[in-house]
């Protein structure tokens, strides 16, 4: 700006009666443009000077640069396989007429569930970083979907292990037209109990505007975080009470076929170990973030929040390859999409609710 105002009175030497006339030219000014351009004065072959003019200057409020923590990343990779594990598996699930069974039913909802969790992630990190997360509204949608959607999932699980039991306990009457009514009312009461949990906080649900009140995840008040961790806990009992009926209804039925054909069913025991695994996954996931829920609160450090929260999203990482991939049926109609084609070892046997 100084070589601006040397330039200036360099011109104006030669007339100095319309110097005299004007006004003097003060550079701080409101009043006054700048533009970037060259000094008229320097008609030598001397570098141009430029001068940057206060019409370009940046805006004297400075703008912070928010630091990216690598455990939102995690989260952020973490969602992205999420939708793309799941969208494939409703893809197979639409495309394909003749996966309409309850139990085809109850893992389409699983992996819409899954999906938009995945979303949920991917949006968090968006809003986190991209968005003014001050905004109310944006926390609220981004917390409103991720607790619909996590809730689903659990309750969704819930209900495929229900229908494993009934398959079990009610073989005879499984298959009729009662059960498929039953599947729809179950998906239907899911839905509609998750997504007005996810509505809660926008309706007035929430530490927003006093943070003493926060849980670990703002801005879920401590009080309905406790009352969701509780309520997993009886999700997860009820599963292991039905998981073991599961087990003795299907000892007792491998005992009845040891004793009419004079063996051993080896499938039985790789059936409860399979039932096991899958139970222990889903508590190593779980149970950890439900119970820092439950003792916690917004003034503990948040890296304990993030190495909770972190095993809960891998849960609806390992859904699909549980309850999806793992199915006869399902893998028959990827390789189909896939390569035309069904490898000569893959069981075409039709796949039951009881079966894990």
């Amino acid at each position: 700006m100084i070589l601006s105002l040397a330039a200036a009175a360099a011109m104006s030497s030669g007339s100095s009666s319309s110097l005299n006339s004007s006004s003097p030219l003060d550079p701080f000014d409101s009043s006054t443009s700048w533009s970037l351009g060259e000094d008229p004065s320097n008609s030598s072959s001397e570098p141009v000077v430029r001068t940057l003019t206060p019409e370009l200057q940046p805006g004297t409020t400075a703008v912070a640069v928010q630091e990216v923590s690598p455990w939102d990343i995690a989260l952020c990779v973490t969602g992205t396989l999420i939708s793309c594990e799941n969208a494939l598996v409703i893809a197979v699930l639409f495309y394909t007429p003749t996966l309409r069974a309850p139990m085809f039913i109850l893992i389409g909802s699983l992996a819409v569930a899954d999906l938009l969790a995945g979303l949920g992630l991917i949006l968090n990190f968006v809003f986190t970083y991209l968005v003014d997360s001050s905004v109310e509204f944006v926390t609220l949608l981004s917390v409103g979907l991720l607790i619909s959607a996590f809730s689903a999932s659990v309750l969704n699980i819930l209900a495929i292990t229900v229908d494993r039991y009934l398959s079990l306990y009610n073989a005879l009457t499984y298959h009729t037209e009662r059960t498929v009514t039953f599947t729809y009312v179950m998906v239907i009461f899911i839905w509609v109990s998750c997504l007005t949990l996810g509505l809660l906080p926008a309706l007035g649900w929430n530490c927003l505007k006093d943070d003493s009140t926060c849980s670990i995840c703002r801005p879920v008040t401590k009080n309905n975080a406790v009352a969701l961790a509780v309520t997993f806990l009886l999700v997860f009992a009820l599963m292991m009470q039905l998981y073991l009926q599961i087990c003795k209804i299907a000892f007792r039925h491998a005992q009845q076929i040891a004793v009419q054909h004079q063996f051993v069913a080896i499938s039985t025991t790789k059936g409860v170990s399979t039932l096991s695994a899958i139970l222990c996954a889903f508590g190593a996931c779980w149970l950890p973030f439900a119970m820092y829920s439950i003792v916690a609160d917004s003034t503990y450090p948040v890296i304990y929040t993030y190495a909770t929260v972190l095993p809960a999203t891998c849960c609806s990482v390992i859904n699909p390859i549980i309850y999806a991939f793992r199915n006869p049926d399902i893998q028959k109609s990827l390789w189909m999409a896939c390569c035309g084609c069904v490898p000569s070892n893959l069981s075409l046997r039709p796949r039951t609710s009881s079966d894990v």
